[in-house]
């Protein structure tokens, strides 16, 4: 399977657990939705859409042309920040 296919993949994947969630917290919190408030939850989904959209898109493109070092050497470095910081006593990751 190619990176580009593995990606899009993912992503799809990705589509029905999101819009669970969604559900789930818009039925969890409908008391504080009200009509009042509708506009701007439209305009913060539209905004989420867009903005999720360009990001994917570009995503998309750049493992089409890079592959994956650079983000298994953040997740490395990300890693040992977590388990310093965890060790030290700095944060408390539970």
């Amino acid at each position: 399977m190619s990176r580009v296919a593995a990606t899009e993949f993912s992503f799809f994947l990705a589509i029905p657990t999101l819009f669970a969630a969604t559900i789930y917290s818009a039925w969890k919190d409908a008391s504080l939705i009200g009509a009042q408030a509708l506009p701007t939850f439209g305009l913060g989904f539209v905004a989420a859409f867009v903005s999720g959209f360009a990001c994917v898109r570009w995503l998309i493109r750049y493992v089409a042309h890079h592959d994956f070092i650079p983000f298994a050497w953040y997740r490395i470095a990300f890693g040992a920040v977590v388990l310093v910081t965890a060790y030290a006593g700095l944060v408390k990751w539970d």
